[in-house]
Order: C-alpha cells, then sequence, then structure tokens
C-alpha cells in the first residue's frame, strides 16, 4: 500500500492556501499501544530540515510521488556513511558556513554537503536556513517527506567532505569543569542557561509534528550531566522503615514487562518570560517552547515496586525518587509523587529507558528516568539512582522550596515555601507557534493562518481552542489537527491545532490571542495580573501574539 503525496509550489493546509511552502497531501499516523493520533492535514515542509529543499527538487523533476508505509524501511546506511577519498572538516569550520556569502554546509550522519546552489532555487522562507551550519537530521524526523532513495542520492551528490571523527563522536573533556560530561547539542536550540544546559527548540518548529524529535526536545538540567555506565548500573529500590530492599541491574529492568505511553512534559516554568514582563520573576526566562511531547517505552513503576512486595492499597503516602546528577556537595536532584499515583495502573508512572523509538539521550535521562504522565517534569526524575518508598514527601530542595505556587501578594520577604503544596499536575495552556511575533503574515482570502499546541494535566483532554483578533468580542474555533484518542483520564499527549481567521477589510496590525478548554471545562485566565507568583511557574494565561498584516 502506498501514500500518496503531491508537491506543488504552495502549501495547502486542511484545503486552506499558505504562501511560501509545498502542499503535502497525506495521512499522518501516530501509534503507540492503545494511544494512536490521525491527521489529514499538511506539514510544514519549508522548515529547517532541509527535506523540503529536496523535495521541491523531486516536484520539478517529476511532480508525483509515491510513498512507502512507514513500516516498509528502506536501507539507507551508505548515505552520509564516512568516505574516505573525501575533506574531513570540523564542527566549527562548518558552523562558518551558514549563509548564502560564505556558502551553505549541512551535516548528515558523517557527511558535509554544500547546499547552497539548490537554496537559491527553493521558494522557501527564512526558516530553511535554520539547518545553515548545523546538522540536518533531528528536522528530517519532523519532517518525514525526504525518507526517499531519490532524496538521499541527491543530498550525496552535493557531498564534500566528512564531519572529523572527534566532533561526530564525545569531544575532548576538560575534566576540571563539573560539566565536561555533558552531551553535544543541536545549536538550533535557544539556550536559557548554558550551565546547567536549559534550552528550547524555536517555536515555530515546535507544531510541525506531534512527536517531538529527541534532538529538537527541549533541556531541563539542574546539575550536570552524569556519566553513567550502563553494565554497571543499578536501581535501588527500598521501603523506608523496613528491611525491604531491591537493587536491580539494567538488565533485570529490561527483563519486566515492556509498557509504551506517549506523553507531554513541560516545565513549570513554561512561558516564565510572559509573566515576567507584568513583574520580574526569579527563574529561567522560558518561551513557549520548554514542552516536548515523545513515546516513551519502559517498565511501570508499579510493577517495580510490587518486587519488593509494595501493592496498591499499601498504607504509605509518598513515592520519592534520587537522581544520579549530583551537586558539588554530593547531594542528589530529587523529588516525589504521591504513592496513589505511583502505584495506580491508570497513571501509567513509567521507568523509561527509550525516548521515541531510541535510548534515552543523556541530556533526556540515560540510562533511566522517571515518567509520570500529566505532572509537571520537574518530578519526572532523569538519570534515576534510588527509589523510596515513604510516609513523607522527599526532602529535596527541589520538592520542599521550589516549584511551588504562591499569591500575587506574596514576595521574596514574606514567602514561607512550607504553606503551598508542591506542584504536581499542571492546568491548561495554550500556545501560539505560527505567525511569530512581530511578524508580517499576507492576507490570503481574507484570512490568516494560525498554528500552534495546546495541553492541559492530570490526563485531561483538550476539547476546544478559542482564538480571537479583536479583544475577545469574537472567537473563533480551531480545527484539532492531531491528538491521541485515549480518553480521560489517561490523555496524557498534547494537542496541535490551526486556525483559519478572517481579517476585517482594512486592519493593518492583529493582537491574537488563543485560550484552551479541557474535558473537566478548565480554561486559561485572561491575563497574568491575578496569576502573578515569584517563581513565575504555572503561567498559563492566554497566549498573545502581535502580528503585521499585509494585504
Amino acid at each position: 500500500m502506498y501514500k500518496y503525496i503531491r508537491l506543488t509550489n504552495t502549501l495547502r493546509y486542511s484545503g486552506e492556501r499558505i504562501n511560501n511552502g509545498i502542499r503535502l497531501c497525506c495521512t499522518h499516523e501516530f501509534n503507540s499501544n492503545k494511544h494512536r493520533s490521525r491527521s489529514h492535514t499538511a506539514g510544514l515542509l519549508f522548515g529547517a530540515a532541509v527535506s523540503s529543499l529536496l523535495a521541491y527538487k523531486i516536484y520539478k523533476e517529476n511532480k508525483f510521488v509515491y510513498l512507502k508505509e512507514a513500516e516498509k524501511q528502506i536501507n539507507t546506511d551508505k548515505y552520509g556513511a564516512y568516505q574516505p577519498n573525501l575533506p574531513e572538516y570540523s564542527l566549527e569550520e562548518v558552523t562558518k558556513h551558514a549563509t548564502k556569502s560564505t556558502k551553505i554546509w549541512v551535516i548528515f550522519r558523517r557527511g558535509v554537503y554544500d547546499i547552497t546552489s539548490f537554496v537559491e532555487e527553493h521558494p522557501g522562507g527564512d526558516q530553511i536556513m535554520l539547518g545553515a551550519g548545523n546538522s540536518i537530521e533531528p528536522f528530517w524526523l519532523l519532517y518525514g517527506v525526504h525518507n526517499q532513495i531519490q532524496i538521499y542520492e541527491m543530498l550525496e551528490k552535493m557531498r564534500i567532505g566528512n564531519i572529523s571523527e572527534k566532533d561526530a563522536g564525545e569531544s575532548v573533556k576538560d575534566m576540571s569543569d563539573p560539566y565536561h560530561n555533558d552531551p553535544k547539542r543541536h545549536p538550533i536550540l535557544k539556550p536559557a542557561s548554558v550551565k546547567p544546559f536549559n534550552a528550547e527548540a524555536p517555536l515555530s518548529l515546535l507544531a510541525d509534528n506531534f512527536i517531538s524529535p529527541n534532538e529538537l526536545f527541549y533541556v531541563r538540567n539542574h546539575l550536570p550531566v552524569p556519566e553513567v555506565d550502563i553494565s554497571t548500573y543499578e536501581l535501588e529500590v527500598e521501603v523506608e522503615g523496613t528491611k525491604k530492599k531491591l537493587v536491580l541491574s539494567f538488565k533485570d529492568l529490561e527483563r519486566l514487562q515492556k509498557h509504551t505511553i506517549t506523553a507531554t512534559i513541560m516545565c513549570a516554568g513554561n512561558r516564565r518570560s510572559e509573566m515576567s514582563k507584568l513583574k520580574t520573576v526569579k527563574g529561567l526566562d522560558w518561551g513557549c517552547a520548554a514542552i516536548g511531547n515523545a513515546t516513551y517505552t519502559g517498565v511501570r513503576l508499579r510493577d517495580v515496586l510490587d518486587k519488593v512486595g509494595i501493592k496498591e492499597g499499601s498504607d504509605y503516602k509518598h513515592v520519592q525518587f534520587e537522581g544520579l546528577d549530583t551537586d558539588s556537595t554530593g547531594k542528589s536532584y530529587g523529588a516525589s509523587i504521591p504513592f496513589w499515583r505511583a502505584v495506580d495502573k491508570k497513571c501509567d508512572v513509567l521507568l523509561a529507558y527509550e525516548m521515541n523509538g531510541k535510548p534515552l539521550p543523556k541530556d533526556h535521562g540515560f540510562p533511566i528516568r522517571v515518567v509520570v504522565p500529566g505532572v509537571v517534569g520537574a518530578r519526572n526524575v532523569k538519570w534515576l539512582g534510588k527509589i523510596v518508598v515513604s510516609q513523607n514527601e522527599s526532602d529535596s530542595h527541589w520538592q520542599q522550596n521550589d516549584y511551588k505556587g504562591f499569591s500575587p501578594s506574596i514576595d521574596w520577604d514574606n514567602v514561607d515555601f512550607s504553606t503551598a503544596p508542591a506542584i504536581q499536575e499542571l492546568p491548561v495552556t495554550s500556545a501560539i507557534c505560527k505567525p511569530a511575533p512581530g511578524s508580517t503574515v499576507k492576507i490570503e482570502d481574507g484570512c490568516i493562518f494560525v498554528q500552534g499546541y495546546a495541553w492541559s494535566g492530570g490526563g485531561k483532554q483538550i476539547i476546544r481552542v478559542d482564538l480571537t483578533i479583536d479583544g475577545g468580542d469574537n472567537w473563533h474555533i480551531a480545527n484539532i489537527d492531531q491528538q491521541d484518542t485515549s480518553s480521560p483520564p489517561q490523555h496524557w499527549a498534547w494537542t496541535l491545532w490551526s486556525a483559519k481567521i478572517p481579517v476585517p477589510k482594512g486592519k493593518t496590525k492583529l493582537d491574537i490571542h488563543v485560550k484552551a478548554v479541557d474535558s473537566d471545562y478548565n480554561t486559561q485566565p485572561e491575563s497574568f495580573k491575578n496569576i502573578w507568583n515569584l517563581r513565575g511557574v504555572l503561567s498559563n494565561a492566554y497566549h498573545r501574539v502581535p502580528i503585521n498584516v499585509e494585504w
């Protein structure tokens, strides 16, 4: 069976034309156990993935392309492989070639490619340059149209060399730096801090795929990334106040029943930068992209606790987690969740060892992390080293003195962290990914096109997304483009949406606002004024994007 793709010089999304793109009329399917998402919407192929370039080339030569179903994999091992007859380039040298004046180079596997002439004949927008001087592999995960032998062969014709062995693997480490074990990150990630590393992808890429590629998934680290040897890795499990204790190797965990979920993880500080505009808050200046959606595979936490003799109904209150990441005093990052959530089968709490079908990346908790779907990212402890079943919450700083919400009247002179519960489930939120704030959008058929995400914690489903361009006098209901079909309270993944909004004739400036409604009819507050808090967490007011319009 084949999927049919027609490439043209415009993009139509749900039947509506958008300038400077390519039309993709196909069925997107997502299937992970009982989680499944299907969308007949188009993918924005002109992004930094460079696959759009190649797709356009095929369009010029052959306007009709047939792709095999995703499960029928093609062998692409030879493409991008090291070629001894070609020169080697360092990553530093490749990054210098990111404009037409310096020539545009990209990396695919071990290959280095000069795509300058190809860029010049492509009608795409400025986003195409996001991949310049970098690896294009994570972008190709966003845009699957590249996965054809013709495109790989076309790319190889632009091959000029190999990336150096040092830059293809691990860089030389500065052992005096506590962050010397930190992995390489894709340069497109926008750091909110470097040590520890915290970064988000460009918001414009976020809603292009239901599944966020590992390399473009936001990174939230509190401490240096630990170096873990999987062959000697051990997970300690103990029950406080008893002699019950268990030590599991990685292979022991792999032998337990495998379980897969698709879940969104979001930092409590997502969208903090918007709240900070009202009044300065303390914390990383996150935009709207400290959130991502991935498929996780591992073992249920309840199954591990069962092996140590702890079952649902036991008289415990909390399950604590300790990471292998430590500060200069040897203190680990830690957090905890309520006991009932840890053992309830419907809560799907995982000890995950795969992310999107691959071993967990180092930045995301290799070899094991806790995935607590529907709960704030701070409780999804990475590099898991120890589990403690207890009557008490974790005594970690991040459980007791951080990631809590307060009244707008509370400041650093009168705050008492012991008076507020630790954040667990997150409130409903949404954001506009396209168009970008301050951009100029061309009116097409009297309308503008808007695209974004929405999500609610606790396994609640997004049932509606509303947009307004006139301060709430009139509302437009967005199309739900991609959403998994699991019912609440096990609806863990985000929702991707789009809307075509009619614009009154003569308007040259617009303020677009969006709000989402979840399956419990929770919705977002109108402004940040009444939800402001000194840590800038739970920042979920209407998302506002001002734009200029061109008729």
